[in-house]
């Protein structure tokens, strides 16, 4: 998912002064630094010390300004990107935004398409085909010579990639029970976080975009042994009618964690079959749409704002490139740590937006140590923005589990799966957000792109105070459920209604050894 920040960075750079071949972007000596001054104007971004885009060229005692088709680029950061080899700047520079959009809608796509096909042909063959599709595509992607080729494979890694991440998600919640589920699905953010590290570290270490591209790639083809180690999902069996494969797994499951259940747990005749609905009905009243709005709002900006902050302050806000990225990667942890801590002491809401507003207004602080502070104020930006991302990286974890909650039983897959594709639109946003500042130019240009993440994050976190609370809450099955979800639970007439019921069963001779169910 990161990949594109590290292949489409674009280095300083500068024109490349004509005639001198052994030309570089680092001053050689002073006779270098001469012709430098006498060629190449200063810029009139205060944060660039050259103009990017442009040279003197000198005709009978006149100097005119004129556009340059060659560069030289900064290595100190990078040997080579796909950007610096494509020379991806000046007029060309918007086609980094352009790649990375694609690549966004190659997500957008794949959550829709591998969805569907894991509920057709189940979630183990749909996850090696998109492991299949991955590896292929980004070792292939490496070799790309032109920008053609280099986005339509990026579309198919974005759209196989994250299909397959998916199908993780889902299958992490289908293994266990309710109780079990904040403990699985939130961890896998928590390895997404180690994977962005892991770039970090080829990235430091190789400084080549061919190089660090194979070694993100190439390492796919463990995942093809999954399909020997990994069962199907028993729920995914049952809903298609798979009773004795699913009855296999269930089995071997209760072996392995040495639980003693009957020879046969699976009654196919007590199964009902799921009641299903359509997308629309999320929709179908006031306060299923407000509802829908405000969750879809809250996709859409924690996507621009995770993907858009590590975007930007990789490169932008000065500090070292890979030491940056690195720490916003490692501040996930514990962000989503805290979640697993509180969400079901605090509850849903609360978190929630305590995370979205206290990561917003820390991007919007930035303005401040940008335009008024000098260099000695970088680690301060650097602090804020990284606050920003922790808030938007437990945002993140929260709202999937908030949002299958919120949704009624009959429409929660068609529900998560409009909100996994609205988000993907903050995705694509992200890059351009993120580049504004390149076209604003000088201090507030720095700022802008987190001064906007900041102000969207604030405004979603705010709109989650209208949504109702869930902790602890009988979920919804019906769309009428949902409706009245927001009415209070009378905790002390259900207690009175379980000390009934408890009296009644301890008085009855004829009742002890049943098992009761109470769903309230």
């Amino acid at each position: 998912m990161m990949m594109l920040v590290f292949v489409m960075h674009a280095p300083d750079h500068r024109c490349q002064i004509p005639g001198l071949n052994n030309d570089t972007y680092n001053v050689q000596n002073n006779q270098h630094a001469s012709i430098i001054n006498r060629t190449i104007p200063p810029s009139h971004d205060e944060i660039h010390k050259y103009d990017r885009c442009h040279y003197y060229q000198y005709r009978n005692n006149t100097r005119d300004t004129v556009k340059c088709s060659k560069w030289v680029y900064d290595t100190n950061t990078f040997h080579e990107t796909f950007t610096s080899k494509m020379n991806f700047v000046c007029d060309d520079a918007i086609k980094t935004s352009h790649a990375q959009m694609i690549f966004y809608g190659g997500v957008l796509v794949g959550d829709v398409s591998f969805g569907i096909l894991s509920d057709k042909i189940g979630r183990k063959k749909t996850f090696l085909l998109s492991t299949i599709i991955t590896l292929v595509m980004a070792v292939g992607v490496a070799f790309s010579q032109s920008f053609l080729v280099f986005v339509i494979l990026e579309f198919m890694i974005g759209a196989a990639h994250h299909g397959g991440f998916m199908i993780c998600c889902v299958m992490s919640l289908e293994y266990v029970g309710p109780s079990k589920r904040v403990l699985t699905g939130i961890p896998i953010h928590i390895f997404f976080a180690f994977g962005i590290m892991y770039i970090a570290l080829m990235g430091y270490l190789l400084r080549n975009w061919f190089y660090v591209q194979l070694a993100v790639g190439a390492p796919f083809v463990v995942f093809l042994f999954y399909w020997w180690m990994i069962p199907e999902s028993s729920r995914w069996l049952l809903s298609q009618g798979k009773y004795d494969d699913a009855e296999k797994i269930i089995q071997r499951i209760a072996k392995v964690n040495k639980k003693k259940i009957p020879s046969r747990i699976i009654d196919e005749k007590t199964l009902q079959t799921p009641k299903t609905a359509n997308v629309y009905h999320l929709f179908s009243t006031l306060e299923m749409t407000k509802r829908t709005i405000i969750l879809l709002w809250n996709w859409i900006v924690i996507a621009m704002v995770y993907y858009g902050v590590t975007m930007h302050t990789g490169g932008n806000i000065g500090g070292n490139f890979y030491l940056n990225f690195f720490i916003l990667a490692i501040v996930e942890v514990p962000a989503k740590l805290l979640v697993m801590a509180t969400l079901n002491r605090a509850g849903r809401k609360k978190i929630h937006c305590f995370c979205m507003v206290v990561g917003g207004v820390a991007c919007l602080c930035t303005i401040f140590t940008v335009l008024y502070g000098s260099d000695e104020l970088e680690p301060l930006t650097l602090t804020l923005a990284i606050i920003g991302k922790m808030g938007s990286a437990a945002a993140f974890a929260i709202i999937y589990i908030y949002s299958m909650e919120l949704y009624p039983t009959v429409v929660r897959n068609s529900g998560m799966g409009l909100s996994s594709c609205i988000a993907r639109i903050g995705g694509m946003v992200a890059p351009y957000v993120a580049q504004s500042g390149d076209v604003v130019g000088g201090k507030f240009g720095q700022a802008l792109p987190l001064v906007i993440f900041g102000g969207c994050s604030v405004s979603a976190g705010l709109l989650c105070l209208l949504l109702p609370e869930t902790l602890n809450r009988k979920l919804p099955e019906t769309v009428r459920e949902a409706k009245d979800f927001t009415k209070k639970l009378d905790l002390d007439d259900t207690n009175k209604d379980n000390n009934k019921l408890k009296e009644y069963l301890s008085n009855s001779e004829n009742e002890k050894g049943k098992i009761y169910t109470v769903s309230y």
